[in-house]
């Protein structure tokens, strides 16, 4: 695999993770080709306008790239052309401990607490994949001694055939991205790929208090986290987060809200002792560790108004766990953008606390009337503007305004961040 001189490789999808994979191929003198279902141009790459006219070695596919229903990855596959992810290229070439970090939810929060983990312990680290730098970037920066934490989604697994990394944390399966894979069923066989290539010296980390994650097919070599009492592991007891018998920290002292954080946190831990790294670094880590945008983030208190910025909430579960970290009955939550298929009426039968529910974005229409159809107070409008300002206008001292979405942001902007941060200014009076 590493000898790519000469080899004849096309890179479809030309994001960051696109361009990542072509200049990596680059150097170790790949002959490479482009393809991007948007068309795009890039001046460094021979771009190709249809890759089923050409004969490839390999095809390495950037994560933006549906493979369900692909008419071109279909053909390349009745050839048995390779057909690699970039996570799969960029790990080849990476040196040192792989750390894998997957789920539904919370990826980046694991992912940079273990940064600012190995930073605290000395430890050159690199943390690469969905949080944004792709791995093909870094891998040959890296040696030895480095620790490589790659957060990585299930756009990056669904092609995957060779990532294998020494640690693969499971956070939790919930239902999402049903209009990517189909069903639930097949984004659950995607998720289990981060175990495909496990050695016997491996070690899968799993979340103990998901249901979905335990029933996943899962390498014989795992240690548990829960908030529960466990005999080894990560867990609760009496107040204090616990790796076996070493007490690491009181759980009151963790700067984050709400159970799904505690744990993201306990995740981080368990991986950071598998590490060999002091429970005193550990906690000091945690201690100093100051979350990602946009993640049940509070940035204002007007009138008596708590505004809570969670943009980074893209499917229900998350939103539910918002909710049950608050534990208020006074949210008005803002919910909508772009669907991914997924059951509101559920979501409202399953009766959230919710004072008030403003809808908004593409999926605004769906969202109203599932909330409606339940007894829930709800308005629709068609972007996230029109509902803020209503949320302002009809919110009382008291109140939290929630943007917690539940979809993704596509519809009306380019990424959960940009949405995060416009909702913050409409808060403010700034947009």
């Amino acid at each position: 695999m590493k000898k790519l001189k000469g080899k004849h490789v096309l890179v479809y999808g030309l994001g960051g993770s696109g361009v990542s994979a072509c200049r990596l191929l680059h150097t170790f003198g790949a002959c490479v080709s482009v393809y991007d279902d948007d068309k795009k141009f890039h001046s460094m790459f021979c771009f190709v306008e249809e890759p089923l006219m050409h004969k490839f070695d390999m095809v390495v596919v950037s994560p933006g790239v549906k493979v369900m229903g692909n008419i071109i990855l279909s053909e390349f596959m009745a050839r048995r052309t390779p057909i690699i992810s970039e996570i799969d290229l960029g790990s080849i070439f990476c040196l040192g401990k792989l750390i894998a970090v997957t789920g539904t939810n919370g990826k980046t929060t694991v992912c940079s607490l273990l940064g600012k983990i190995f930073d605290a312990a000395g430890k050159k680290n690199f943390v690469c994949g969905n949080i944004g730098l792709p791995i093909s970037s870094i891998a040959l920066k890296t040696d030895k001694e480095s620790f490589v934490v790659c957060e990585t989604s299930n756009f990056q697994l669904e092609t995957s055939k060779l990532f294998s990394p020494s640690i693969a944390c499971l956070l939790n399966i919930k239902p999402d991205h049903i209009d990517r894979h189909g069903s639930f069923e097949q984004y659950k066989r995607v998720k289990e790929k981060i175990f495909q290539n496990f050695h016997h010296k491996d070690i899968a980390v799993v979340n103990f208090d998901d249901e979905e994650a335990k029933s996943l097919k899962l390498p014989k070599k795992v240690e548990f986290f829960s908030q529960k009492p466990l005999k080894k592991g990560v867990f609760l007891k009496n107040g204090c987060i616990y790796y076996g018998k070493t007490r690491i920290m009181p759980a009151s002292e963790v700067p984050l809200i709400g159970e799904k954080n505690m744990s993201n946190v306990m995740a981080a831990v368990l991986i950071a002792c598998k590490c060999k790294i002091k429970p005193k670094t550990i906690r000091n880590a945690v201690l100093n560790f100051t979350p990602p945008p946009h993640r049940l983030e509070f940035f204002a208190q007007i009138n008596g108004v708590k505004y809570i910025d969670d943009s980074k909430s893209t499917n229900i579960a998350c939103t539910q766990m918002a909710l049950e970290s608050l534990n208020s009955d006074s949210i008005i939550l803002l919910l909508g953008g772009q669907n991914k298929d997924l059951d509101f009426a559920s979501f409202f039968a399953n009766r959230p606390n919710i004072k008030r529910c403003v809808c908004f974005g593409q999926a605004n229409q769906i969202i109203h009337n599932a909330a409606r159809d339940n007894g829930y107070k709800s308005s629709a409008f068609a972007t996230l503007k029109e509902a803020t300002l209503f949320a302002k206008k009809t919110s009382r001292s008291g109140d939290i305004v929630l943007l917690s979405p539940a979809c993704t942001s596509f519809d009306e902007f380019s990424s959960y961040a940009v949405r995060g941060q416009i909702f913050k200014e409409l808060v403010k009076g700034e947009g």
